[in-house]
């Protein structure tokens, strides 16, 4: 465990609303700071900076605790690695506690060791005549990249061979299981053999924005399936959280980003001088990865294939680049199937051209409807009228509205007026079943129900809701913690009936009695990160009561433990128990 004064030491010279400023544009409301959520995709702000705390809490989504924890969900880093992170960038040095690091089973620096030490065979092995002469082939000769463009994304070649990778790596004294948790290797289950998982393709490596390889992209030279295989994620690589090349593009990506299908594409755009191209990694966007988009850029163009499947991914990838307030372009590639492709047509400076013609997100979608209707009959027009109000009735803003309105109806032969009043129909029933759902969603959340950061809250409603204002208490006053750790106040852990908050009281017990005393900041180590954002509820809840003494805490604590069932009382044939007992008793007296 990192000693208290360390992390405290941490915190300190990490400041909440600087580090979170440098992700979240906040803006000053009274003594605290508002932004939107970065974690979840919002138009209005629900996301608070609290500096008398050094903490965060987001209203909409439940997100909150402190700079460490805020660390490790932008940048997907478990406890250790957010506190390593920020005393790196506070020149703090701190020993790595391995066994903090361990929570998921493998370490994740461990994961970080073995991908580089297998980047640096599948190069060695690119660059080797004996295994890589083909891969190295299709590369340059194919591919048409540069010796120096294959050095600067580390690309490799994994051989034909099915123990090459593995026997190398276990040389180097990693494990099976960690070659397993990384997704390097795979057991057979006919033999119980490890085997590599990754042959006879051309590599990919994929880095993440602080330098650390930490996945792999391997694709086929023929026309064999799958064409890529992608590292599934492991404890130190998230799919959905990376996006390929970040770590170049991240640099040139100011005023626009290129979002591709592929690897290949990626490549061959740096190559051509746009150093701005990123790419998913083997799947359609995802909401963490618009919201990194967001951090980065102001514009995205998508620059996806001009076939049906990349077609169909840009209605998503509109769709949640647009909900995090990315400005969003459509590129069509004419007299080509990709980007790499185009390039090697007709040259950079044509790309270039064609990236000055790119069409808004808006226009593009509406083009592709009307180009579904022959609209020269009625029947057309009515289907692709009624498509239209549809995505029309999707806009917030009303000038907005009234242009697109404007624009179909002149291309469709209809009224204004006519369209409008469809449009704000079809608005009125959003906007109804929209509150029917807000309404349910109050009364679930009410009783706790879907409560899947504490499943056990919608059985026992009143106790949590005892719970969590005893424990708010606790986290706010160090008197009450002393109090109970010391025995004064006699309330164990016993005494809690939700598994969670049985967990935050043993945790605040535990850090209190150690010689630095309590800290927050230490439960990170403890708690997850969705964890950690009930924490920061309960605490910021109960600040908002004026009372919080000791009269307050002790009748909470009187109630709680009248509030805990009986043995009996948790078990759901009780009953039907008792009344087997009573008819057995009737029955036997009857008989004597």
């Amino acid at each position: 465990m990192i000693p208290r004064q360390i992390i405290d030491e941490i915190i300190f010279r990490n400041d909440i609303e600087q580090i979170i400023g440098s992700y979240v544009t906040l803006k000053r409301a009274g003594s605290n700071y508002n932004g939107l959520c970065p974690f979840h995709s919002e138009k209005t702000p629900s996301f608070t900076v609290f500096p008398a705390t050094k903490s965060f809490y987001c209203f909409g989504c439940g997100a909150g605790g402190d700079v460490i924890t805020f660390v490790m969900r932008e940048e997907n880093l478990d406890y250790v690695g957010a506190l390593q992170h920020l005393a790196s960038r506070a020149g703090i040095t701190i020993e790595d506690d391995r066994d903090a690091q361990e929570k998921e089973g493998i370490p994740r620096k461990r994961i970080y060791e073995m991908n580089l030490a297998a980047a640096r065979f599948f190069r060695e092995c690119l660059f080797d005549p004996k295994y890589g002469e083909v891969g190295l082939t299709y590369l340059t000769k194919e591919r048409g990249l540069s010796l120096a463009t294959v050095k600067a994304f580390g690309l490799g070649f994994a051989p034909d061979h099915f123990w090459l990778l593995s026997d190398h790596l276990r040389k180097q004294g990693f494990s099976e299981e960690e070659l397993i948790a990384g997704f390097l290797c795979k057991r057979s289950e006919k033999t119980g053999k490890l085997f590599d998982l990754f042959r006879n393709r051309v590599i990919f490596p994929v880095i993440d924005t602080v330098g650390n390889i930490v996945a792999f992209g391997g694709r086929v030279m023929d026309d064999s399936k799958p064409k890529y295989l992608n590292t599934s994620d492991t404890p130190a690589f998230k799919k959905s959280r990376h996006l390929f090349a970040l770590n170049f593009a991240r640099k040139h990506a100011e005023e626009r980003m290129l979002l591709c299908e592929g690897y290949m594409d990626v490549i061959a755009l740096h190559a051509a001088g746009f150093p701005n191209a990123v790419a998913t990694l083997g799947t359609a966007i995802t909401p963490d990865q618009a919201r990194i988009f967001a951090k980065y850029t102001k514009q995205v163009v998508i620059c996806y294939d001009s076939d049906n499947a990349g077609q169909n991914a840009d209605n998503k990838a509109i769709r949640l680049l647009g909900e995090v307030g990315v400005d969003v372009r459509i590129l069509k590639v004419n007299g080509a199937k990709d980007p790499d492709e185009y390039i090697k047509k007709f040259g950079a400076d044509s790309f270039r051209r064609l990236l000055g013609e790119t069409r808004g997100g808006f226009d593009y979608k509406m083009d592709k409807i009307i180009g579904r209707y022959d609209i020269s009959g009625a029947e057309g027009k009515i289907k692709a009228s009624a498509e239209l109000c549809e995505l029309i009735s999707e806009v917030a803003s009303e000038v907005e509205r009234d242009i697109y309105m404007r624009r179909a109806t002149s291309i469709l032969g209809t009224t204004l007026d006519a369209m409008r009043a469809d449009v704000n129909r079809i608005r009125r029933r959003k906007k109804a079943e929209s509150k029917k759902k807000d309404s349910l969603d109050a009364k679930l959340s009410l009783g706790n129900v879907g409560d899947r950061v504490n499943i056990d809250a919608a059985k026992n409603i009143r106790a949590n809701a005892t719970e969590e204002a005893l424990l708010g208490i606790m986290l706010m006053f160090e008197e009450f913690r002393h109090d109970v750790s010391t025995g004064k106040i006699p309330l164990v852990a016993d005494d809690f009936v939700t598994g969670l908050g049985r967990r935050i009281f043993e945790a605040i017990v535990s850090l209190e009695e150690t010689e630095g005393g309590f800290s927050k900041a230490m439960l990170g180590q403890f708690f997850s990160v969705e964890e950690m954002g009930r924490i920061e509820k309960i605490e910021q809840e109960r600040r908002q009561l004026a009372k919080n003494d000791r009269e307050v805490f002790d009748s909470l604590v009187d109630m709680l433990k009248k509030q805990k069932p009986k043995d009996d009382e948790s078990d759901p044939f009780a009953d039907l128990k008792r009344r087997q007992e009573q008819n057995k008793k009737a029955k036997d007296d009857k008989n004597t």
